[in-house]
């Protein structure tokens, strides 16, 4: 038998040596792959397009409009009295007279929204609203009486008038209302006893109580 030849034995190991070689770098390979996928980060979670909703700012208050400085007249629904109310600086007097014997001041602030509350002797009280500057309307009560009412803005020589003066040892105490269509309505009162008042000049202000020439003058608060 014969050995093989020196040829032989050399291309054997020539193709064992390239097997081996191609064995190496496959495992090399996968190696390297493996290790960088498990070092590799992973992805970042993908960011929301939808949109944040978000609170609306709340809406401004409107302005408040001051309540109008000026006197307003006018008679209560059920025509049993007469009544003003002058409006100055934030603050109001008003007067409610039925002509005869009942009366009654009252006074107190003005809202800027216009809302009046004012308050008188004996419990006496008006709620009221000043609309746009031209009308008050609301209620008053006095002596038990509720009365709703509704005053238009008063142009001279309507509106809302006093004197008080000392005549014969008597303290005089007087009030008139006088209205847009001339209409006067008042009481004097001597000592605290009312009665009805006369009648006074608009334009000037002039009246005579018991012989003696007073001057009444546009009430205000």
């Amino acid at each position: 038998m014969k050995r093989p030849g020196p040829l032989l034995t050399l291309l054997a190991g020539l193709v064992l040596g390239l097997f081996l070689l191609t064995l190496d770098v496959t495992t090399g390979t996968r190696t390297a792959s493996s290790s960088y996928e498990e070092k590799s980060p992973s992805p970042a979670p993908a960011r929301s397009t939808a949109p944040t909703a978000t609170t609306p700012a709340p809406a401004p208050s409107p302005s408040r409009v001051p309540a109008t400085d000026a006197d307003y007249a006018g008679r209560t629904d059920d025509d049993a009295a007469a009544i003003a109310v002058s409006v100055d600086d934030g603050k109001a007097v008003a007067y409610y007279c039925d002509g005869h014997t009942e009366e009654s001041w009252l006074k107190g602030d003005v809202e800027d929204d216009g809302t009046l509350r004012l308050t008188g002797r004996h419990g006496a009280k008006l709620d009221g609203t000043l609309t746009d500057g031209e009308h008050v309307d609301g209620t008053v009560t006095v002596g038990g009486g509720k009365h709703a009412f509704s005053a238009d803005r008063a142009t001279k020589p309507s509106g809302l008038w006093r004197a008080t003066a000392t005549v014969r040892s008597a303290k005089i105490d007087g009030g008139w209302i006088v209205l847009k269509d001339g209409t006067q309505v008042g009481i004097l009162t001597r000592d605290g006893e009312p009665s009805p008042a006369p009648r006074i000049d608009p334009e000037t202000g002039a009246v005579t109580v018991d012989g003696q020439q007073l001057t009444a003058r546009p009430a205000t608060p």
